[in-house]
């Protein structure tokens, strides 16, 4: 138990910087960073991915389930958003 407080407090801890670093970028930043949380979620997918590659209990294998689903809902907007963004630069040829 006391290990899961710790990580709890950890994701707490970093979920708290991470907010205050992200909300003070300039919008014109919002691409490259956009591309840093993906790649992030992809290690969080990894992380979750290996944990059950040991034996867990259910709460760890839930949480698991619940961080690589959060990460890939994560990893598929960012790339939505990405391409999106980049459409808006693409030049039509008429």
């Amino acid at each position: 138990m006391v290990e899961l407080s710790l990580m709890a407090s950890v994701f707490i801890l970093s979920f708290g910087v991470g907010y205050l670093l992200i909300s003070r970028v300039p919008a014109r930043l919002h691409t490259p960073l956009m591309s840093m949380t993906n790649a992030i979620s992809a290690v969080t997918i990894l992380g979750g991915v290996l944990l059950f590659a040991v034996e867990t209990t259910l709460l760890q294998r839930m949480l698991g389930f619940l961080a690589i689903a959060l990460a890939a809902f994560n990893v598929a907007g960012g790339f939505t958003i990405t391409d999106r963004m980049l459409r808006m630069f693409h030049r039509h040829h008429e």
